[in-house]
């Protein structure tokens, strides 16, 4: 049965037959299907082998800021604070769990989809025909096709009736291919050249045939390419590179920090248990703790909103990588455009007309230019265009039904066309039913049907304009028909190069009248192939979703260079992309083949459309931009996209029209195969770096001022002017639910009008990084003011109080900063997130109830403060939010003053 010692597409199909032991006209008994299937094993693709659940969960942890919190755990204990301990791990444990807990339900929703997307088959098996699950299908099978199936498994035809098959998920090619039985003399051919061959996963969209099947499963030509795609590396995310480095400079910093007041602590003679214990939560307090938490938060969060905007993402990580794209290179079929081809504009009897409406619903209508014969005619526009109509309804093997086509594309087009200018197709099929035909084939370039029309029988042609106007003698004018001369196809040829140069494709209609005794169906049929009377020309197209023209205009502001990629000729290529209003040069597959990765690098940029490529192709650009530094994402629904889209930063695949192996290959998976989803996508992308960079802002500024406030009072030799404990309470109550709701900010206005950041650039810019420590000197100043004024006028006890108070009141204004890092906080967004004035109620409740229930003073050691004191220290910390509201307006003031 192995097909190596003599190819397949080389056997005549009675021998490939014999080779697999079946008998065609009776198919495999169930005693062979049992074994063969015990043999070859199920028809499905391998999948990896998925990780065990606690190794998922363990991989949870592999991040150095939770390793650099497992330690500050482990301290805090060893110097008798079991509860920060407690708190931390609880911390670490629960960001675990969540990011295990959305990466599963990522998997099973994708489960769930691939299940909606399981094939059935037709089989004929001893002797009877059945529709068995397309797993189920072994070697030797004879498999039954027709117009709209998936073709299940690899094989070689048996029977083929005006076959032609749409190979784009697996060559790339998105022009069907005609098929035929004959066996093929030359040995090693592409296998898009092997015509008699059939493969799993590709699309039959017109004529019947019969399959034996060859090949299953990881042995098919979709299996051998999964094995190679599923055998690529995975890189680590933006974020986790940025959160890793991130980590590594706060134990850094804080380290030092509390290694200093250590040692000045214990030099000021504090014993080294108390001088540790402040050090311990004084390190606690600067390790944001709560960062892995936020960071799993806001991205399942974004996750989720991603998922209700019918984007699925397999990876928690990848939410944050889209928001950081730079360039998006899309395929246009079914992700730009429709994927439904539509009439959009023709030519019948001397005029003009255009069609609006797009897809395979029948919305929309036929308009006839102004000033054409036909326009000034007194029938109903169904009565004019009748005549070119009718041979779109009957010469035809497809069917539109409820917007859901069944066989041809064009077909499909020209069907509801018909419907649009008030044509019932299946009424009209009924009323003259078909007779004879002749089927479409490349050789002659038309398909004729023969229909019954009283004493006549009526001949309906459609097929290339050139081929049909070389068999006419007549065409039909507004008056009638009339003598096809020289002048007359002038016109023909004029009006056919003007749809053309619409990148339109272009359809020509004829037809022949004839007497109903001179004709016999049994006859030779080519009899009447010539005498036509030309009736006009449809010009059709896959037109853009008006919703990807919006989303390309959104990536210009948003500074994402969009790339389409086709296997279209370049002129169709370019008209698409003028009509999705892409800007740049339009380069082909053979042109790219003469460049260098290097030159493409350097001129990519200039390119807006790449037209007729190859897989090769596809990975090359991928390649070329992340040599010129960006992120990248690739579009894709066929096998042949996957190498692509696993080179990319990120890989998309399209959830309807995508193979298993590409929605295995990509990170991101569009339920919708809708670009504009991916926008919304890459929009909530940054949202998710944008509410994790105001987290980081926040507890970095907050855990900055500590430290200051701390280092500065031992530097100037006063007492310590925070407790332990306070330091810990700080740490609890505004590192945790007031930062943690900056996680489910919603959209800063403009966001979209940003441009992308840069790859290299870290969370913490030296800018922002400035401005951190601009906040904590502001913080140290009023914290210490308002301490030293404490112990000049009350005891320790009310100072200590005081400077806590005034602290963590601090931090209730700084939050705001946080929410805005360039324009006023005091925008659009400021009363929009609801959990945040929550939290912070909470938190101004629960100060109030430390510094005033005596079983809260015994444990912090706090005393009651007057009215006075409490808008005082509000005063005071109201100046972190004042400055920097003051700073930014007068930078806003010199940039216009600049501008001028």
């Amino acid at each position: 049965m192995s097909p190596e010692a003599s190819p397949w597409h080389t056997r005549p199909a009675a021998e490939a037959a014999h080779a697999q032991g079946v008998d065609p006209a009776h198919g495999l008994s169930a005693v062979a299907v049992a074994e063969r299937l015990s043999r070859f094993g199920e028809n499905r693709l391998r999948e990896a082998r998925p990780r065990p659940m606690w190794l998922k969960f363990l991989g949870q942890f592999k991040n150095f800021l939770v390793i650099v919190l497992l330690v500050a755990a482990v301290l805090a204990w060893a110097v008798g604070d079991p509860v920060d301990s407690a708190v931390i791990l609880v911390v670490v444990v629960f960001n675990a769990a969540l990011g295990f807990y959305q990466e599963y339900r990522a998997e099973r929703t994708l489960a769930a989809l691939k299940q909606m997307l399981t094939a059935c088959a037709r089989v004929r098996r001893a002797g009877s025909v059945m529709d068995v699950d397309a797993i189920q299908l072994v070697p030797g099978d004879i498999v039954l096709l027709e117009a709209g199936d998936r073709i299940p498994a690899d094989g070689r035809l048996l029977v083929a009736h005006a076959l032609e098959v749409n190979e784009a998920a697996l060559t790339g090619e998105s022009h069907t291919v005609g098929k035929s039985t004959a066996p093929l003399t030359v040995v090693d051919l592409p296998l898009g050249d092997r015509l008699n061959l059939l493969y799993m996963n590709t699309v039959v969209t017109r004529g019947r045939a019969e399959l034996l099947v060859t090949a299953t499963g990881m042995a098919s030509e979709m299996g051998k390419l999964a094995g190679m795609i599923a055998a690529a590396p995975e890189a680590e995310t933006p974020l986790q590179k940025q959160l890793d480095r991130l980590g590594k400079h706060l134990a850094l910093i804080a380290g030092g920090v509390v290694t200093l007041i250590f040692v000045l602590d214990y030099v000021r003679g504090l014993a080294w248990t108390e001088a540790a214990l402040t050090a311990v939560a004084l390190a606690v307090a600067a390790i944001p703790e709560g960062l892995p938490a936020v960071v799993t938060v806001t991205l399942a969060i974004g996750m989720w909103r991603m998922a209700r905007h019918r984007a699925i993402l397999k990876k928690l990580s990848a939410v944050e990588t889209l928001g950081s794209t730079t360039v998006i290179c899309s395929d246009k079929t079914g992700t730009l455009t429709l994927n439904q081809m539509t009439a959009r504009a023709g030519w019948f009897a001397g005029s003009r007309f255009t069609v609006s409406g797009e897809g395979y619903r029948a919305a929309g209508e036929i308009s006839l230019q102004p000033d054409s014969p036909l326009a000034v005619a007194g029938d109903g526009i169904q009565d004019r265009l009748r005549p070119l109509l009718l041979p779109m309804t009957l010469c035809t093997e497809s069917r539109v039904r409820d917007g859901q086509l069944v066989g041809d594309p064009t077909e499909g087009a020209l069907w509801v066309l018909a419907q649009k200018g008030g044509l019932d197709p299946e009424y009209e099929l009924a009323e003259q039913p078909r007779i004879a035909e002749i089927p479409f084939d490349s050789a002659h370039k038309f398909m004729a049907t023969f229909h019954h029309a009283g004493a006549v029988v009526e001949m309906f042609i459609k097929g290339a304009p050139d081929v049909l106007l070389a068999r006419s003698d007549h065409w039909l004018t507004a008056a009638g028909e009339a003598e096809l001369d020289a002048a007359a196809r002038q016109v023909i040829e004029s009006e056919n190069e003007i749809l053309a140069g619409q990148a339109l494709r272009v359809l020509a209609v004829a037809r022949r009248v004839i007497p109903a005794t001179a004709f016999d169906p049994a006859g030779d049929l080519t009899d009447w192939a010539q005498g036509w009377t030309f009736l006009g020309l449809a010009g059709l197209m896959d037109p853009p979703r008006a919703e990807a023209r919006h989303a390309i205009a959104q990536c210009r502001h948003a500074g994402i260079q969009v790339k389409m990629i086709t296997g279209d000729h370049a002129h169709t290529a370019a008209a698409i992309g003028r009509e999705l209003g892409l800007r740049g040069e339009v380069v082909s597959g053979a042109e790219l083949d003469a460049m260098q990765v290097g030159e493409l690098a350097r001129r990519i940029h200039s390119i807006s459309v790449f037209a007729r490529v190859s897989p090769a192709h596809k990975v090359k650009i991928v390649e070329a931009l992340r040599a010129g530094g960006h992120i990248t994402a690739m579009t894709g629904d066929g096998v042949n996209d996957a190498p692509a889209l696993k080179a990319a930063d990120i890989g998309v695949a399209m959830g309807i029209t995508g193979t298993a192996v590409t929605r295995e290959a990509a990170t991101l998976v569009l339920t919708d195969d809708n670009f504009a989803t991916l926008v919304q996508a890459v929009e909530e992308g940054r949202v998710v770096y944008d509410n994790i960079v105001k987290f980081v802002r926040f507890q970095l500024s907050t855990n900055i001022g500590a430290m200051l406030t701390v280092l500065a009072a031992t530097l100037m030799g006063m007492p310590t002017p925070f407790s332990a404990i306070q330091l810990l309470w700080i740490n609890i109550i505004m590192d945790g639910p007031p930062a943690m709701t900056l996680g489910i900010e919603p959209a800063r206005p403009g966001i979209m009008r940003d441009k992308p950041r840069k790859p290299s650039m870290g969370i913490l810019t030296v800018k922002r990084m400035s401005r951190l420590v601009m906040y904590g000197i502001t913080m140290m100043a009023g914290t210490l003011f308002m301490f030293q004024r404490g112990l000049a006028t009350q005891d320790d006890h009310y100072a200590l109080t005081l400077a806590f108070t005034t602290f963590v009141l601090f931090q209730f204004f700084n939050v705001f900063n946080a929410r805005a890092e360039h324009g006023s906080t005091f925008n659009a967004n400021f009363f929009r997130n609801h959990k945040l004035w929550l939290a912070l109620a909470g938190v101004l409740g629960l100060q109030a109830a430390v510094v005033h229930w005596p079983a809260a003073q015994a444990v912090f050691g706090t005393t009651g403060l007057q009215g006075g004191d409490w808008l005082l220290a509000a005063l005071v910390a109201s100046s972190v939010l004042v400055l920097d509201e003051v700073r930014k307006l007068w930078l806003g003031v010199w940039r216009r003053i600049a501008a001028r």
